[in-house]
């Protein structure tokens, strides 16, 4: 079988934080790619700003190196479950994988994840073992670790024969040996061991064209761009070709350009052949897994399954007394439109309409994939308000079922009683605890993911902000009858509009945490705290001293109250009950209940009372 040896296609994969995108980084720096003059940060790859600052890789990306005249092109996949539809299409385009795993963490839920995705299309694998400087790093037994992961993935033999690299990437440095001592400042071994390990594309180009897409992009100027691999023949600028389209149908047209990838460069080419990671543009409404083939031999690949959404919000329209002073979008049209055009990059999230004008279901792969989605809606200068997120059932075999995530979690031993009680509380099945040493323990657990939700900051309470919990999805099962997790403690409520006061805030913050401070504009039905009572409390926060002819000397400047607890995006979201929003603008986060006005609300609860009696 002839093959194109002057090409590999790899994925890099691994847990969040294990460094794949460092690696990519030092792969530029060090390889025959970039001009000695150009300064490459930290990162690189990761171009969107939400990504540089939470450290995280949220969209796959594309970039090839040169050594010794072979192109490696090499995706940069995210780490996270939630971003798991862009990991498993792009196994697709790749021959093979580098895992990077952290020499003192080890294997993690999303090194599970993401190595399955990998075995599951059958691609050669390379173990980087980074990090190996790290204090506490332990090489060989995490090589073990690994091992035993890819045994219980059912890896086949080849795949167990994986070569092992040893690195820091954040030095530049790789061996072929565990020993740090031994680390030289050269990604060569790295290098060498892919052009060794993983095999070249076929080079079937002298027969007809099979290009599919794997990942989408959107050009104001060239509309949508398909970004994938040609499987099969060669495609050039000017060709007409067919889209043989999910539905089963097929769409003529013309290719207007090609881009191949080089360095941190999307650059226009004229042609391309098998084995090449392409964009093309050109196809209007092109999707994601659809193939691309000459007109007249119309051959589909198999289709890319991606994985549904487990989690939904409602996204509505902005009607607060505060709407429209800081948004430059706030009208349910705008809101629609943006919606609609993340979908056009995003095969992972869906849009559907409700009953109401003004509002839309938005389904994802979990709360991080929404709420990023939202940090990138309120930094565009959107307005809108977001409802408690519901975990998606499904019917399976006859049974109505619920998505279940594995949880893993690193706490100091002196927590794990709480974090066990807490957990079981919602739902969550001990499976396996062990000593990591030094006072530390790992638990995982098998979790309800709709008793997870609005766990994250009662676990940074727990353990003192020192805990770690990654969780991914596991699996559907039965669902949990006759058990509703929620929010155990209800809100501070304010009664009126106005400016907080520290009279007035000095007098509430007995009665729970507050989640602002004085001075701060706000409407009635805004939540300005939680109580701590399981019942919402309702409380007047602009009221003002009164003033007297005697004073107590001294008295008013001495007036101080605890500081509030500044409320993320991701907590705020995670604090809803039903009946409350989580209002978004461009320089705001609000809670506040859907029912503003406190006479409505009242009525309503003693109405639903009654009801649950007779009932």
């Amino acid at each position: 079988m002839k093959r194109r040896d002057d090409i590999r296609n790899i994925a890099i994969i691994a847990h969040v934080d294990h460094g794949k995108t460092t690696l990519v980084n030092e792969m530029l720096k060090q390889s025959d790619t970039l001009d000695e003059h150009i300064h490459l940060q930290d990162r690189a790859m990761d171009t969107n700003p939400i990504e540089k600052e939470r450290g995280i890789t949220i969209l796959s990306k594309n970039t090839a190196v040169d050594y010794h005249n072979t192109k490696i092109n090499i995706l940069d996949t995210p780490g996270h479950a939630d971003f798991g539809g862009e990991v498993e299409r792009i196994m697709r385009m790749v021959d093979g994988v580098l895992l990077v795993v952290d020499a003192f963490e080890g294997t993690m839920p999303q090194t599970r994840f993401v190595l399955k995705k990998a075995l599951d299309q059958h691609l050669t694998p390379i173990v980087v073992i980074n990090k190996i400087d790290r204090p506490g790093a332990r090489p060989e037994e995490v090589v073990d670790e690994v091992l035993d992961l890819f045994i219980e993935l059912g890896a086949d033999d080849d795949q167990l024969e994986f070569p092992v690299v040893y690195a820091s990437a954040i030095n530049g440095t790789t061996s072929m040996d565990s020993d740090p001592a031994k680390q030289k400042h050269t990604m060569n071994p790295l290098f060498d061991t892919i052009l060794k390990t993983i095999p070249a594309p076929v080079d079937n180009s002298d027969e007809p064209l099979q290009f599919q897409v794997a990942m989408l992009d959107y050009n104001e100027y060239v509309g949508r761009i398909g970004i994938g691999r040609i499987f099969r023949g060669k495609i050039k600028v000017g060709d007409q070709v067919s889209v043989l389209k999910l539905g089963g149908q097929a769409k003529n047209f013309r290719v207007t350009k090609l881009f191949g990838f080089f360095g941190l460069k999307r650059m226009a080419i004229n042609e391309a052949k098998a084995g090449d990671l392409i964009a093309v543009s050109g196809m209007e409404n092109i999707f994601v897994g659809e193939t691309v083939t000459p007109v007249d031999h119309q051959d589909a690949l198999p289709v890319l399954r991606i994985d549904k959404p487990t989690l939904q919000m409602q996204f509505v329209t902005n009607d607060s007394p505060f709407a429209g002073q800081d948004g430059d979008f706030v009208t349910a049209r705008k809101l629609e439109e943006r919606l609609k055009r993340q979908l056009q990059t995003d095969v992972s999230l869906r849009v559907d309409d409700t009953d109401s004008g003004n509002a839309w279901t938005v389904s994802g792969r979990g709360e991080l994939h929404l709420s990023i989605l939202v940090e990138e809606l309120r930094r565009e200068g959107y307005e809108l308000q977001l409802s408690r997120p519901q975990v998606i059932y499904r019917t399976i075999d006859g049974v109505v079922s619920e998505p279940f995530e594995q949880v893993v979690i690193d706490t100091p031993e002196e927590y794990t009683g709480t974090i066990i009680d807490s957990l079981s509380q919602r739902k969550g099945e001990l499976q396996n605890m062990e000593s990591q040493g030094n006072g530390q323990s790992r638990l995982t657990f098998l979790a309800p993911s709709r008793g997870l939700i609005g766990y994250s900051s009662e676990f940074l309470s727990q353990t003192g902000g020192y805990g770690i919990m990654n969780h991914t999805f596991a699996k559907y099962m039965p669902v949990i009858k006759n058990w509703e997790p929620g929010r155990r403690n209800g809100a501070l409520v304010s009664i009126n509009a106005g400016k907080t006061t520290t009279y007035s805030l000095e007098g509430i913050e007995s009665r729970g945490e507050l989640f602002m401070g004085a001075g701060v504009d706000i409407y009635e039905g805004e939540i300005v705290g939680q109580s701590n009572r399981e019942t919402d409390i309702s409380v007047n926060v602009t009221k003002g001293k009164k003033m007297t002819n005697t004073r107590a000397s001294g008295k008013d400047h001495s007036s101080a109250i605890a500081t509030p607890r500044k409320m993320t995006l991701e907590e705020s979201i995670e604090f809803l009950n039903d009946d409350e929003y989580c209002e978004v603008t461009p320089k705001s986060i609000r809670l506040r209940k859907k029912i503003l006005q406190t006479g409505e609300r009242e009525r309503v609860a003693k109405r639903h009372k009654i009801a649950a009696k007779k009932g």
